[in-house]
């Protein structure tokens, strides 16, 4: 039973909750062969969501959506009150594999090469090696065809994983698993770039640099073209529509403390006083912030 609390942050609502129990409640619904799906939610996929309605619904209908990136956690904190860790795809993959390993549960991969898949499998083989890998597939860089896309779907629940890694790329992952709810009976996972990091392909940056929310850096290293529209425009639009949550938030807390003791007129002035205060505040946050990404994916 999924028992994750969801939080508003922009149109988006986020999972929250312990590491633990985000792992517990993600086997669970792999366990109950829930045809659902899992997010892992970073700026760029937030803002998609706030620009593209159509996107922000199969986001809406995901069963868990975890705070992939840094600032979408601590953006948690700054409108609900509550600590929430960062909960990253590249993270997850090894926990749940190590725990459904434990608890005797399957896996099966689903996107990127052979070659990745392979080396995954590798690894598993050296360090989990009582692991149920039920099955693999490198699907080829194009649309299927109906055909192959039910042949595809039939070898999955034919191998009866209890949870299916989809690694396909933002946001075509998670098009592909709102498409196939209720098909596929397992729980899906978006977890992007994760297989070749876990592969050993790809290099993860030391843990002391992802708190300081470096990693923006590293992968702007890695693909400046792609990505250097997305940390520089898509991202700063992050900044202002995070910046106007918190102003109603405070505006919307302050008027109703007010509310029993104060005439509706003087408590509307008193509320955006209050917000025109906490503004000063709200924005070295979010500046501190942006040094800090430098307008990151995080």
């Amino acid at each position: 039973m999924n028992t994750l609390t969801k939080r508003a942050v922009l149109n988006a609502g986020i999972s929250t909750g312990s590491a633990a129990a985000f792992v517990d409640a993600i086997l669970q619904l792999g366990a109950a062969r829930a045809s659902a799906y899992v997010c892992c939610a970073n700026v760029h996929m937030l803002v998609e969501a706030h620009r593209r309605p159509d996107f922000g619904q199969i986001l809406a209908r995901a069963a868990i959506v975890t705070p992939d990136g840094s600032p979408v956690a601590a953006a948690v904190g700054w409108l609900h009150g509550q600590a929430q860790p960062r909960l990253a795809g590249m993270d997850l993959l090894p926990t749940l594999l190590a725990e459904a390993a434990r608890r005797g549960q399957s896996v099966y991969f689903y996107g990127t090469t052979p070659d990745v898949l392979a080396a995954m499998r590798l690894r598993i083989k050296h360090e989990l090696p009582t692991l149920r890998v039920a099955g693999v597939c490198a699907p080829p860089f194009r649309p299927l065809t109906a055909a192959e896309d039910a042949a595809e779907v039939a070898a999955i629940n034919a191998a009866d994983p209890d949870l299916l890694f989809v690694a396909l790329g933002c946001p075509r992952q998670e098009r592909w698993m709102a498409a196939h709810r209720g098909r596929i009976r397992a729980c899906m996972l978006g977890v992007g770039q994760a297989f070749r990091v876990y592969a050993g392909l790809e290099p993860r940056l030391p843990l002391w640099a992802r708190r300081l929310w470096l990693e923006w850096a590293f992968r702007l290293w890695q693909e400046p073209r792609r990505l250097v529209s997305r940390y520089f425009v898509t991202n700063t639009w992050f900044i202002l529509l995070l910046m106007r949550q918190l102003l109603l938030c405070k505006v919307l807390r302050v008027h109703a403390a007010l509310r029993p003791a104060v005439a509706p007129p003087r408590r509307r002035r008193l509320a955006w006083a209050a917000a025109g205060n906490a503004v000063a505040h709200t924005t070295r946050q979010l500046l501190r912030t942006k040094s800090r990404m430098i307008l990151a994916g995080g």
